[in-house]
């Protein structure tokens, strides 16, 4: 139930996870115990309830588009 957060989810998702009552976590990826390093872990499994892995993501990168005239 460890987590890494990337990017700007660091922000408010381990301040989420230390308020809730329940946390439900939606990962790209699960790997086996003691494959983190344990410096990088952001929220110990001990705020984590349910994991649900999900599938398929399509990562979307929003990119600036001009018009030419």
């Amino acid at each position: 139930g460890n987590l890494i957060f990337k990017g700007t989810a660091r922000n408010f998702n381990s301040l989420m996870c230390g308020a809730a009552k329940v946390t439900v976590v939606e990962v790209e990826e699960l790997v086996e115990p003691g494959e983190l390093d344990p410096n990088q872990i952001h929220i110990p499994g001990i705020f984590v309830q349910r994991i649900f892995e999900g599938k398929n993501y399509e990562k979307r990168i929003e990119k600036r588009t001009i018009r030419e005239k």
